[in-house]
C-alpha cells in the first residue's frame, strides 16, 4: 500500500539531496511511490506536495520561499512599476511571456486584467506572448521553446512604438531559450524595457547548457539580470516551491505559483491605481494569505476529489475519454489542463479534452478562432455536443466546471444532455450551488472583492484539475515511481530531462542512457555514425513523431531486452513496472 513518504517534507532542501539537479527537476520524497497509490492516497500526496508552496524559508536560507520578505518586497517593487504604466497607457505596455503552461497562464492573466480595465473604461495595457503562438494555448507546441531569436522577434513586434515596457518572462526552471532571447533583448535596451524574471530555481541553478545558435546561456542571462537588479533596472522573483509531485511537471506547483505571483503584482497595482489602496507589503501578505486558505479549502473534501480521479482513471484505463465542460475563466483552466496531458504523459489529445461555453468569443485570444487548424482546436460547448457527445457512453467521464454566477439553466441543460448518454458526471462548483444531480466539489468563499474571489476559484479549479488529470494518468500506469516516463521528447529541455531520467532509474552512465534513448527514437538496434553526429534538434524532430521512447529505452536498459522485446512487453503490460518484471521473467 502506498502512503505519503515519511521523509521530512523539507528533505529536498538538503545539499546532499539529488545535488546535481535544480529544485524544479528533483524528485519529491513525499510522492516517491505515487505510482502505487489509490485515488484517495493520490489526493493526500498531492495535498502534501502543494502545501510545500507555502512553507517558510529554511533556517540556513539556502532557498527563498513565496513567504520570504525578500520575495514579497520584489513583488511590491514590480507592482509599483506596473502602477506607473497605468499613468501613461498610450505609451506603456506590460508583457507577460512564457512557454507551455507559463505562456497559457500569461494569456489567462493578461486577458483577465485587460477585461478589468475595460470594465472601468480604461485602456488595456497588458499583452501576452506564448512560444508557438495562439495554437500553443490549447495544444502542445514544444519546439518553439528552443528558439531564442523567435522569442526576441515576438517581443519586438508586440512592443513596437511603446516607450515604457515592463517585460515579465516566466520560465519555471530558468531554462527556456525562447524566454532567454527576450530577456537578452531587454537587457540590451534598458532605456525602454524593465525585465522581470519569474522562476522557481535558485539563480545559480539556471540552465547552463549551450543554446543552439546563441552565444549566451540562460545562466549568462540570469547573471546579467542580477547585475541589473542591483541597480533597480531589473527584477528576479524566484522562490523555491519544492519539487513537483511528478518530477519536472512544472505545470503543477510551478504553474500555481506563477499564477499567484502574477496576480499579487497585478492586483496590487490595480488596487493602487483605481481603488486608492497604496501598494504595501502588508496588503500583499494579506492577499497571499487568501491563497493559503484557498489551498486548505480545496482539499477540505478529499473524498470528492478522489471520486473524480477514480472515475477519470477508469475511463482512461478503458480507452475512453475525460471531458471538461467549463464556463468563463474556469473553462479556460479546463482547456489548459487538458492541453498539458499530451506532452506530460504522452497522451492522445482526445484522452482528456476541454471545452468552454462560448468558444473563442469567450477567450478573446489575439488570433481569434483557430477551428480551421483542426478538430483539436474546436473547443466550444457546441463543438462538444455535435462532435464528441454522440460518441460517449457510460465509460466516459464528464466534469462540469462553473460558479454560481454562471448561467445555471445552461449548466442544467448541459448536464441533462450528458446524462442521456449515461456518462459518469461530476462537477467542480464554486460557492453555494445546488448540485444534487452530480458528484460535486468546490469551495464556498466570500473573502474579499469579486476579483479576489474569482482568483481563489481559479486557483482551486487549477489544483483540482491538475489532481484529476495527474491522478488518472497515475492510475493508467503513465508514471514510474514519481517520474513522467511517457513524456514526449519534443525539445532540448525534454531531451535532456529524458536522458537524466534514464540515468536516475537505471543507474547507468549518461552515454549508455543517451544511446538507448536514440535507439528508441530512431527504432534501430544499433546506432549508425550518421545518427550519432546529428544535433539534438534533429533528434527531437524525429522523437516528436514517436510514442513511448523513454519507456522503451528504460525497459531495454533495465532488462537487456531488444527494442522488439521491449515494445512487445509494453504492449502486453502498459504499466512499466509490470513490463520490466515480465521481461525479466522471460529471461530467466
Amino acid at each position: 500500500m502506498a502512503v505519503v513518504d515519511s521523509t521530512p517534507p523539507q528533505a529536498w532542501e538538503s545539499l546532499d539531496y539529488e545535488p546535481s539537479l535544480p529544485v524544479s527537476e528533483k524528485s519529491n520524497p513525499l510522492s516517491r511511490d505515487i505510482d502505487k497509490a489509490s485515488a484517495n492516497q493520490i489526493v493526500t500526496i498531492l495535498q502534501a506536495c502543494d502545501m510545500q508552496m507555502f512553507q517558510k524559508e529554511d533556517s540556513n536560507g539556502q532557498y527563498q520561499r513565496i513567504l520570504s520578505d525578500s520575495v514579497l518586497k520584489t513583488v511590491m517593487e514590480a507592482a509599483l512599476r506596473v502602477e506607473q504604466m497605468y499613468k501613461d497607457p498610450e505609451n506603456s505596455l506590460v508583457v507577460l511571456s512564457g512557454c507551455g503552461t507559463s505562456g497559457r497562464l500569461a494569456f489567462l492573466i493578461a486577458t483577465s486584467f485587460n477585461k478589468a480595465l475595460q470594465d472601468l473604461n480604461k485602456q488595456p495595457i497588458y499583452t501576452y506572448i506564448i512560444a508557438g503562438g495562439d495554437k500553443a494555448l490549447f495544444t502542445s507546441q514544444e519546439a518553439p521553446e528552443d528558439d531564442p531569436t523567435l522569442g526576441m522577434l515576438c517581443l519586438k513586434e508586440v512592443c513596437e512604438g511603446k516607450r515604457h515596457v515592463l517585460y515579465i518572462g516566466i520560465s519555471c526552471g530558468l531554462s527556456a531559450p525562447f524566454v532567454a532571447g527576450q530577456l537578452d533583448f531587454c537587457l540590451q535596451h534598458l532605456d525602454v524595457y524593465t525585465p522581470v524574471l519569474i522562476g522557481f530555481n535558485a539563480a545559480n541553478q539556471a540552465r547552463s547548457d549551450p543554446i543552439q545558435g546563441c552565444t549566451f546561456t540562460f545562466l549568462d542571462v540570469t547573471q546579467r539580470l542580477q547585475e541589473a537588479a542591483s541597480q533597480q533596472k531589473a527584477f528576479i522573483i524566484n522562490p523555491a516551491v519544492g519539487p513537483e509531485a511528478v518530477s519536472g511537471s512544472s505545470r503543477m506547483k510551478g504553474g500555481s505559483a506563477t499564477k499567484i505571483l502574477l496576480e499579487l503584482i497585478m492586483q496590487a497595482a490595480h488596487n493602487a491605481a483605481f481603488a486608492h489602496h497604496p501598494i504595501a507589503l502588508q496588503s500583499i501578505r494579506d492577499h497571499l494569505d487568501v491563497y493559503v486558505k484557498c489551498l486548505d479549502l480545496t482539499y477540505a473534501k478529499p473524498e470528492h476529489m478522489a471520486a473524480m480521479i477514480e472515475s477519470a482513471g477508469e475511463s482512461l484505463q478503458s480507452g475512453r475519454r475525460v471531458c471538461y465542460l467549463g464556463w468563463g475563466s474556469l473553462g479556460v483552466l479546463g482547456l489548459i489542463d487538458a492541453s498539458e496531458c499530451v506532452p506530460t504523459f504522452g497522451a492522445d489529445y482526445n484522452d482528456i479534452r476541454g471545452f468552454i461555453s462560448g468558444g473563442y468569443s469567450t477567450l478573446n485570444n489575439k488570433e481569434g478562432p483557430l477551428t480551421s487548424l483542426g478538430s483539436e482546436h474546436c473547443l466550444s460547448h457546441v463543438d462538444f455536443l455535435h462532435r464528441l457527445l454522440p460518441t460517449l457512453n457510460n465509460e466516459d467521464t464528464v466534469i462540469l466546471i462553473y460558479t454560481e454566477f454562471d448561467d445555471l439553466s445552461e449548466v442544467s441543460k448541459m448536464a441533462a444532455r450528458v446524462r442521456e448518454n449515461n456518462c459518469k458526471l461530476h462537477a467542480i462548483v464554486h460557492s453555494a450551488v445546488d448540485g444534487r444531480a452530480v458528484e460535486k466539489v468546490g469551495i464556498n468563499s466570500s473573502t474579499g472583492s469579486q476579483s479576489l474571489q474569482r482568483m481563489q476559484w481559479e486557483l482551486s479549479t487549477k489544483l483540482m484539475l491538475n489532481a484529476v488529470s495527474t491522478g488518472a494518468h497515475v492510475l493508467r500506469g503513465k508514471i514510474y515511481q514519481n517520474d513522467m516516463i511517457d513524456l514526449q521528447v519534443t525539445n532540448s529541455k525534454l531531451y535532456q530531462r529524458a536522458t537524466r531520467l534514464l540515468q536516475k532509474l537505471s543507474g547507468l552512465s549518461e552515454i549508455q542512457c543517451e544511446e538507448s534513448l536514440l535507439k528508441a527514437v530512431y527504432e534501430v538496434e544499433e546506432l549508425t555514425v550518421n545518427i550519432a553526429l546529428k544535433d539534438i534538434s534533429a533528434h527531437t524532430r524525429i522523437a516528436s513523431r514517436r510514442a513511448k521512447v523513454v519507456s522503451l529505452a528504460l525497459v531495454c536498459l533495465l532488462t537487456g531486452s531488444s527494442l522488439v522485446e521491449a515494445r512487445l512487453s509494453l504492449e502486453n503490460q502498459p504499466i512499466i513496472r509490470d513490463a520490466v518484471a515480465a521481461c525479466l521473467a522471460q529471461k530467466k
